[in-house]
Formats: structure tokens, sequence, C-alpha cells
């Protein structure tokens, strides 16, 4: 990385960990916008010492992020990402970028069945990210054959061409990629593992991505409602088997944002309603037992990640399996056409995939991926 020749402002890493956030998770300060703005920016320049920087991470761990850091962070980044913007307005899929270790991917899949139904998906993660360094959508992706370190612009391409697109962050997102070797050695999650996935390089206006309890869901909308990048018009987030875009057997909780409320709508009934920015916030419960589904959270589980979950994208596609997986596969395809609003329930979005199985074009749009 580079070393920083630009000038900066009157807050080095030092003087926010003395003043502001270094404190301890009960006394520390939150920064300001403009605080953190120079923080990140002074990140990815190269430019704290590599102890400051660790200590830096640890005290925004320990005290915990606000949305008004996190957007200005993010936007930050924003300024330094290549974006590729396709022709069709995409759902961003934004899955933690540092994978699964346990749990089939279904993600792929699952894009793939939506893509197929007239719902474009883009998904994007790097390459064995810290601190889990498990397997995500690339290596899926490469077990199947697809090419994934492609240029932005390929992959906008690949997104008009098949429906289905990946976006590789070393090439979409450098500055990201090159605080690797830093993250690695912290050896616990930074702000970094959660602003990497709010890059939405392909511009999408709809984001589904996960979290690991409700209240971050929140936070994640109130970060796009601050980011002076990102303008979306709906964000669902889900909590995600391993933390990761599939929705777990059993209970699934979901937090939805639309920017206008929606009218006529049979969404799934709600526990919790209140203003989000300038739409519509709820949260809600998707039970798998209720689509007819008997599933169990071991039962998705795979002995290799990527080499499985690629097998089982091939199969469930083809139409060729009939168990939990191609039911895991089909409702996480429904929730995608369903953030998009192609349709009007997770029901009608089940139909859909359903029917993009069975009259064979959910597997033409992987043998599209497979020849791109």
């Amino acid at each position: 990385m580079a070393k920083a020749t630009q000038t900066f402002g009157e807050w080095p890493l030092k003087r926010l960990m003395t003043e502001v956030c270094g404190s301890g998770h009960k006394s520390a300060e939150d920064l300001t916008r403009a605080q953190a703005t120079e923080a990140f920016e002074r990140i990815i320049a190269g430019a704290p010492d590599p102890t400051t920087l660790g200590a830096f991470w640890l005290s925004n761990r320990w005290k915990r992020n606000t949305p008004t850091e996190l957007a200005a962070y993010t936007d930050v980044m924003c300024e330094h990402v290549d974006y590729a913007e396709p022709d069709c307005d995409p759902v961003d899929c934004g899955a933690n970028y540092d994978g699964k270790g346990k749990s089939a991917i279904l993600g792929v899949a699952a894009g793939v069945v939506a893509a197929a139904a007239g719902t474009p998906v883009v998904a994007h993660s790097g390459d064995r990210v810290p601190t889990q360094k498990q397997d995500a959508y690339k290596h899926v992706l490469d077990e199947l054959g697809v090419r994934t370190e492609l240029s932005p612009q390929d992959s906008a391409d690949m997104v008009d061409d098949t429906g289905f697109g990946f976006y590789y962050q070393p090439a979409f997102n450098p500055v990201i990629d090159e605080l690797f070797d830093r993250r690695d050695q912290m050896g616990v999650r930074t702000f970094v593992n959660t602003i990497e996935t709010l890059a939405n390089p392909a511009n999408a206006d709809v984001h589904l991505g996960s979290f690991y309890h409700l209240a971050f869901a929140k936070k994640m909308v109130d970060t796009f409602a601050e980011s002076h990048h990102h303008d979306m018009d709906r964000v669902i987030m889900f909590q995600g088997m391993e933390g990761y875009d599939d929705i777990r057997p059993g209970f699934t909780k979901v937090a939805e944002w639309t920017r206008e409320p929606r009218s006529g709508s049979d969404r799934p009934s709600t526990d919790d309603e209140e203003p989000r920015a300038d739409g519509e916030f709820t949260d809600y419960g998707i039970e798998t037992a209720e689509y007819g589904m008997d599933l169990e959270g071991e039962d998705l589980n795979v002995d290799d990640i990527a080499v499985d979950s690629a097998a089982i994208t091939e199969e469930v596609v083809a139409g060729d399996r009939d168990d939990q997986f191609a039911d895991a596969v089909v409702l996480n395809a429904a929730v995608r056409i369903y953030a998009r609003e192609d349709v009007d329930s997770i029901d009608a979005g089940l139909e859909a995939a359903r029917e993009a199985i069975a009259d064979g074009s959910a597997a033409a749009v992987l043998e599209d991926l497979q020849a791109f």
C-alpha cells in the first residue's frame, strides 16, 4: 500500500484514540462524520502506523459503530470503487465476504433461479477474506467453471447477458483489497467487514444482505439513509445462516425498508413498524414450515463447501433434486424475486422460482454463465 502524499486534517488516528474513541466501551465517544471521513481516508492511504490502526479498529469494535460513522467510512470507500452499471437493475447481494464453513452456499443457485424467473441478481465477494477466510460466492462459481476474476465492465456485461453477475472485489474495490494483510493481522472482524458488503458495484437500487441481530439490520438501513453515495429504493436484511445471505431453516427474522410505502401488497404480517429515513421500515419472520419445507439447520450442512455447493447448484437448477437443498434454493430465489418487487409475496416468488426450474430456464442461465 502506497504511503499518503495528500494533506489531511487535524485528526490522525492516534489523536482520535486519545481524545474520542479509545477510552473503553463505556466511556468512548462516537466520531463525527468529518472525523470518520478523515480517519478512513488516512487508512486507505496507508498513513497510520500498524499498531495505531489496529488499536483504532479494535476501539471501533468495542464501542460499536454508529450509522453516521459507517456511512462516512462507506462513502470514502465508494469514492474509490470502480462502478459498472448494467442496463438492467439487479438485486445487489452483499453477503459477508469472509464466507461460510458449515452449510452450503445457496446464493449462486438462488441467483441463477431468480435470474431465470426474470429478476437480475448481482453477487460480489473477495477471495479468502479475513477473518474466517472461508468459502464465498467466488469459490462456488470457480467450481462451476464460471469466470470470476473479471473487470467491473465484464461483470456488468455478464449481468445483462445472463441475468446473474459476479463482481470481484480486487477488481472493483482495490483500496479495500489492499487492506487484506492488515486486516488479517487483526484476528477479529473490523468495520471493514461491514462496509465492504455495501459497496454495491452495480449501483443497484435494491440491496439484499444479512445480519446477526435485528438491531444491526436497523443500523444498516440507517447507514444507507445517511450515506451520501447510496440512494437505495429498497433494503432487505435477514438473519441468514452463518451470517450469510441464505435463509435459515426454521425461523428467519427479516428487516425490510422501502423508500415509498407500498399499497395493495400482501407482504407478510409485521410485529413492529416504525418510520425509517423517508420510507417504511418493518420486520417480520419467515417460517420454512409455513411453505411446506421440513428443514433443520444441520440438513443444509456439507463436507466441502465450495465443491458440494457447486454440485448442489447444478443439480437443483437442472431439476434433478427434490430435497431439502431444492427447497432452500427456491425459497432463497423467491426472496430475491420479492426483494425487487417483481412479485408481491414470497409465495408468488416460490411459484416463479419453481416454474423457472421446471421449464429449463434456470439450467439455461447456468449454461450461459459457464459459456460467458
